[in-house]
């Protein structure tokens, strides 16, 4: 399934039959929120039912603005991308998030580091975004399993995230900018914009490798 609006866990039991993909920013009010939410309306999109697939999206942030809303404009952004806002409430990273986390896509190199800096073995499954589409656009999808096969798209989803950490050290970032997504809080409106294109952009292949389904035109 895909979770529920809002904070994202339920409960402190961690399952198999899931798959959680954690998105990580600095105060989970901009990019780590338009990241989730784009993510959970690409899957429902692709999946057709939105509690399909087993897969759990959810968002915190490093220096998380603990119970506040969505930045305004990320929101403005999220609506003009078809993806619903409504309902966030922001949240700080603790060690339950990560530990619970399949695949934990970053911001930046600084989010990544910070995640892999807490433990929790978070190193093979942890990725700024950018770098995650980089190693996914390298995975030939036929190598993983079908999505229709036992175990379905969460099983993908597991193959995937291995496939990528074992390609990390042979598939480099062309310069140091390639993997960073910029803070946009406290920009002006057609920042967010761009940064929200940008998010929307890098997920596509990433939603498409996970769920085996391309995006519709």
């Amino acid at each position: 399934m895909i979770a529920a609006q809002g904070r994202g866990i339920a409960g402190a039991e961690v399952t198999t039959d899931c798959f959680r993909i954690l998105h990580v920013s600095t105060g989970n009010v901009c990019r780590s929120p338009i990241t989730e939410r784009l993510t959970r309306h690409a899957l429902a999109g692709r999946l057709g039912d939105p509690c399909a697939g087993g897969l759990v999206v959810e968002s915190a942030g490093t220096w998380g603005h603990e119970g506040a809303p969505m930045e305004a404009h990320a929101a403005t952004v999220l609506a003009d991308l078809g993806a619903d806002p409504h309902g966030f409430i922001g949240r700080e990273l603790l060690d339950e998030h990560v530990i619970r986390a399949d695949l934990v896509l970053t911001a930046t190199r600084d989010h990544r580091a910070q995640v892999i800096s807490m433990g929790h073995s978070a190193g093979l499954r942890t990725f700024t975004l950018k770098e995650f589409t980089r190693l996914v656009r390298a995975i030939d999808p036929a190598t993983l399993p079908a999505p229709d096969a036992p175990g379905g798209v969460v099983e993908r989803a597991r193959a995937l995230v291995q496939a990528a950490a074992a390609l990390r050290g042979w598939l480099l970032a062309p310069d140091a900018e390639a993997d960073e997504v910029h803070d946009p809080y406290g920009a002006p409106i057609t920042f967010f914009r761009s940064i929200g294109e940008e998010i929307y952009q890098a997920l596509d292949p990433v939603v498409t490798a996970l769920t085996g389904v391309s995006s519709r035109p």
